[in-house]
């Protein structure tokens, strides 16, 4: 039995699960998110928790125990506290703000980065600087891949440590040429 998929889901006050199927809906105080699950996973609600089984041992059901489970958890939790990724930008003159619902990136290129926020993703920029992105969200996949779409405009060069990095992360510096010794 797979360790993650074998722990039940805690269904926290305020949010309501709907199970029809293999079509999950969770609705609560941040939003609402539905899912299709595979229909060899079984998904039931008992005494406020949200318990996966599966059908058999074969391999693929196995794989999928877990995800179904880790995927459910991560629509809870997004529906009731929300996900929040945190960037940090580096470099002389490279600068974020935002215009509207847009964030507008200066970094570096002959003209300004602007992205657009999908549904239920919005962008922060706390730092008057602008050397600080907040994103943040009820799905936790589409939040951690705008961070990632905003990351990769300019990821961190290991030269200098130049551009836009997650915040906590640790870039592998370079030493760089070594000048000619007179």
């Amino acid at each position: 039995m797979s360790r993650i998929g074998r722990l039940p889901v805690a269904i926290p006050n305020g949010v309501s699960v709907d199970v029809k199927k293999n079509t999950v809906t969770v609705k609560g105080p941040k939003g609402e998110l539905t899912r299709d699950f595979l229909p060899e996973i079984d998904i039931a609600q008992e005494d406020g928790n949200i318990v996966v089984t599966r059908n058999s041992d074969h391999r693929t059901h196995r794989s999928k125990h877990g995800l179904t489970r880790a995927l459910l958890n991560n629509m809870v939790v997004g529906v009731s506290t929300g996900f929040k990724r945190q960037l940090q930008i580096e470099g002389v003159g490279y600068r974020a703000a935002v215009e509207g619902k847009n964030l507008v990136l200066n970094v570096g290129y002959s003209h300004p980065v602007v992205f657009e926020p999908p549904e239920g993703v919005s962008f922060d920029v706390p730092d008057r600087a602008g050397r600080e992105i907040n994103i943040s969200g009820i799905d936790k996949e589409v939040v951690g891949e705008i961070a990632a779409r905003i990351r990769r405009t300019r990821p961190p060069e290991p030269y200098k440590g130049k551009g836009i990095r997650y915040a906590g992360e640790q870039i592998r510096r370079k030493a760089g040429k070594a000048g000619k010794a007179k």
